[in-house]
Order: structure tokens, then sequence, then C-alpha cells
């Protein structure tokens, strides 16, 4: 076999797409979705070599539109997790001992895969199953995962250079980097199809095998997704997808010798069930699993007395509104500085009441539905609740309706204590939480940012003020993992902003760069003496 040293394309951001009246891709988009709403499609598991069906079956319906049915997708029970398991271990050989660039080729290929013909179909899967516009989706389905894809590949080739910098004479010092010992269970959640492509890609990447469950309600687009793979040129079983009950699986996979890792993004409770159950399970592994997560988030804006008012606004009302507020980085609670406040409380009711709501097919509608029911009515809750507190004051907002579709109205919410219940827990929905402070009250307020909530995900400072911002950095450094300067706290791209938060929000393990590669291999160092001794004696000996 020829050998040589590969260097791998250099990876750069995908273009975004403008979708603007007129062009090509909002055509193309624009048949896609039609497509897709024509049909019913039945929707396997995908379990080694084999396309799974089942009589169990689950529903897909657009959350901005619940009684129209995309397809049905077959529900899965332990027995198909036990299935996916053994396919995953049946393919680790062959899997792991391909050599790299070959594993290298096929998530290059996917990526030009979804940039070219596959775009248009993965983007509308997510708008009409996840509920995103056709902005939001772009950056996601499409840019988002293609960047993970290319960039990991970059990031891949860049560890399997890293070597020890000594070689004495005689001796040749190495490195290498196994895919660990056994599986890794995927856990992916439904707000971004990223996310959902990268928890999978990135571990099988490393040459690991991967067993996949995604969230029921971005099944539709993981779908899409699987079909990208394997005409990619993923060999069957190296990564297997399953609709199953979480604890059904997680009862399968947790307690299986070969569990190796988990790579998770979710919520904090369901992240800190796992972690307790694998603790005690320890003893059952062949090895210690990796556990690798990305959880919740109670992410802050603070807007200081010196900042500029448009920017501000402009800041808050896309950090918390874009996607319903249902990214993990969405701003949900925002400190802004008294002599500020009446200009942008202005500018934000102003921008606020231009805002349209409805399905994701009518690209004028920046705000469409919340994921599901569930959602919906915690939402419904928090705002009725609001609504009977007097110390609270709704400035925009507050009105819901769930008869077509989970639409919450974006509410702002002005609490006149810090700690009042939206500023404190999460609810991952269009609910801001302003607070407003004496400009004199600055560093109070950069203790309550930092004391507040047990998450630490994303934050943002806005000022003209260099020496407040300094102190808003230096203070706040353990209150967020991805923090940002004058902008909002969403948004980060692979490649330039590495994601992640500890505390309650994760193991910080960077989504997006060579850090979170690194958690899925084990590396093996490899001494060969060229001239070994032949006499124990040395020679204080003599």
């Amino acid at each position: 076999m020829l050998k040589g040293f590969f260097n791998v394309p250099a990876p750069v951001n995908e273009p975004i797409l403008g979708y603007a009246p007129g062009s090509k891709e909002r055509e193309l988009l624009k048949a896609a979705l039609a497509d897709a709403r024509s049909k019913q499609i039945e929707i396997p598991m995908y379990i080694g070599v084999e396309e799974v069906h089942t009589e169990v079956k689950g529903k897909v319906t657009p959350p901005h539109d619940h009684q129209h049915v995309l397809g049905k997708y077959s529900i899965g029970n332990k027995n198909h997790v036990k299935q996916a398991i053994d396919a995953a271990l049946a393919a680790k050989a062959d899997w792991e001992n391909l050599a790299w660039e070959h594993r290298a080729a096929i998530f290059l290929k996917a990526a030009d895969l979804i940039a070219g013909p596959y775009r248009y179909k993965l983007n509308a899967a997510t708008m009409l199953g996840q509920s995103k516009n056709a902005y939001q989706a772009e950056i996601d389905s499409a840019c988002e995962l293609i960047d993970f894809l290319r960039f990991n590949v970059s990031y891949m080739a860049e560890i399997y250079k890293q070597q020890p910098p000594v070689s004495p004479k005689g001796s040749w010092n190495r490195v290498e980097q196994r895919p660990l010992e056994g599986f890794v269970f995927a856990l992916t959640p439904f707000n971004f199809t990223a996310i959902a492509g990268n928890l999978p890609t990135s571990a099988a990447m490393m040459g690991n095998v991967v067993v996949w469950k995604p969230a029921d309600t971005q099944i539709f687009a993981a779908n899409v997704l699987m079909q990208i793979f394997r005409e990619a040129g993923l060999p069957d079983g190296v990564i297997n997808l399953v609709y199953v009950d979480g604890p059904e699986a997680g009862e399968v996979i947790f307690s299986h010798p070969d569990f190796a890792g988990i790579h998770f993004t979710g919520s904090t409770a369901v992240f800190q069930n796992i972690w307790k159950t694998i603790g005690n399970n320890i003893h059952k592994f062949k090895t210690y699993p990796r556990i690798v997560g990305e959880t919740g988030g109670k992410d802050f804006i603070l807007v200081h007395g010196s900042a500029e008012p448009e920017i501000s606004s402009t800041a808050i009302i896309r950090g918390a509104f874009e996607y319903q507020g249902q990214k993990c980085s969405a701003a949900s609670r925002v400190y802004v500085s008294k002599t500020v406040w009446p200009e942008i409380k202005d500018l934000m009711i102003r921008d606020l009441a231009t805002f349209k709501m409805g399905g994701t097919e009518d690209f004028s509608n920046f705000i469409n539905a919340v994921i599901d029911e569930k959602s919906f009515n915690k939402l419904a809750k928090y705002i009725d609740e609001a609504k009977q507190d007097k110390s609270v004051e709704i400035i925009a907002g507050g009105n819901y309706d769930k008869s077509k579709g989970y639409f919450i109205e974006p509410t702002v919410l002005v609490v006149k204590d810090p700690k009042y219940t939206t500023m404190c827990e999460e609810l991952f929905g269009p609910v801001l939480t302003i607070y407003v402070y004496e400009d004199k009250d600055f560093d109070k307020v950069l203790d309550i940012i930092d004391t507040t909530s047990i998450y630490a995900l994303t934050g943002a400072v806005i000022a003209q003020d260099r020496y407040a911002i300094e102190k808003a950095t230096q203070r706040l450094r353990n209150a967020a993992g991805n923090f940002y300067i004058n902008d909002k706290c969403t948004g980060a791209v692979v490649g330039q902003q590495p994601f992640g938060g500890a505390r309650g929000s994760g193991t910080n393990d960077k989504a997006g760069s060579m850090i979170n590669l690194l958690r899925w291999v084990s590396p093996r160092t490899i001494k060969e003496t060229f001239d070994p001794p032949k006499d124990y004696r040395y020679p204080f000996l003599g």
C-alpha cells in the first residue's frame, strides 16, 4: 500500500446564503419545503446494514402546524439498543483500522453533500420539524454542520501530527491516538441539527463506533443526516441511529461492559442523572468512560451606563428571541443601567412591534413556534404567574396560542427583584426578564450575575467604557464559557468561538475545537530503542 503524510484541505467557514426575494436559493428551499409537506414518509432506525421498521409508530408534526403529519417513525425498545451496540462493535475493527485519510474523506464528502445537493432538503427538514426560519436553519443545519465536519477533519490531522519533541540518540519516541475501547453513545437535542450531526460524527471521525439517539422532535432532520452519511460512504454499523425511550436506552447502554463514552447535549438534570448512573456502574465497564456534555444555560447580557442604546437593543432582542429563545446560548436575563434603560426600552418596544410570528414556510415570519406542547405549557405558566405578580411589568408580549401551533409571543418582563423566578430558572423559550439597576450598583450587579444561576454557558457585556469592560470580563470569568463584548450572547461559529460552558452548563469540552476531539482518543506512547544495553551495570558501580 502506498503511504504518505497527507495534508487535508484547509477549512474555511461555509458562506451563509441570504434567501432574499428572487434568489435562486430561496426558490430551491421553497421547493424543498413544498416537497416535504406534500407527503408522509416512513422513518426507519438504522442499525448495522438494516433499516429497521417497527409496528409502534411516533408522529412527526411541525410545531407551528401540529395537525399536519410529515411522517411516522419507528419506535424501538431495549432489544434494538442491544442490536445497535452489537452492530457497532461488529464494525469496530474494520473502522478503526481504516487509514485516517479515508475516514477524513468520508466526512469531507458529507460536508460537500450538505453544501450542495442536500442543503435545501436538510434545511427544509429542520424548518418543518424544529420550526426554524430560513436563516436560522441555514446557519444551523447547513453552515454550522458543514463547518463542524471540515474543521474537525483538520483538527484530527493536527492531533495525529502531535508527537514528542525529543527522541535521544539511539531511540525514537512516538505517540499514536487510539480510538476508545468500546462504543460511544451520542445523545442529541432538538434545537440544533448541527449538534445532532456533530456529536456522533466527531467521535466516529476519530475511529470510534457510535450508537446515536436523537431527541424525538429532531428525528425528521436526523433521518436526512443518516441518508447523507450513507451516501458519503460511511460503513454500516459505524453510526447506528435508534429511536428509543431515554431511560430504556440508558438501562442497556450504561450497564454494558463495552460502554466507552457519552457525547451529550441536553438538560442538566438528565446529564447529572447519567453521570450518577455511570458512577454507580463504574465497576461494570472495561474502561473509565469519557463523559462529555453541554447542558443548560441561564445566559445573561449586562448593559453598562456607557453602552450605546441601539447596539444594546439589537443584541438583546436578537439574543433573546432568535429561534424563539431555544438556543442553549439564548439571552434570558438582562441587567440594564438605569441611565440608558429608557432609550433601550423604547427601541425594543419599537422593534418588537414589527416582529411577525407564524409558520416557517412564510419567510416574513421572524418568530416561529416553540418545540412542543410541554414547552408551550411551561412557558405559558411562567407568563401567567408574571401577570399575577404586581412586582412584574410586562412591557411586550404576554400572549400565547396553541390552537394551530405552539406559539408564544416574545415576552419581556421587567422585575424589581434580581432574584425573581424567571431571572434564575431556565425557561428555554421567548421569555426575557430585565432588571434595571442603579449605575452606582455596577459592582453589586456583577456579584448578582455571578451567583444567581448554577449555569455558566454564555454571557455578554455591552459598554463603551473600557474599564467597565475589563472589570466585567475579570469578575465574570467563571460565569460564562463563551463571553461576548458588545455583541449578543449567541452565534458561536466553529473555528472562531469554540462552544461550551462550565459549572452546571457542562464539561466545557468546546465543540468545534481540537479539545473536543481529544476526548475521543486514548493515546499510546511508543519508545523504540535501536541499540539496547546488554549489561545491567551502570558506570557508578565501577
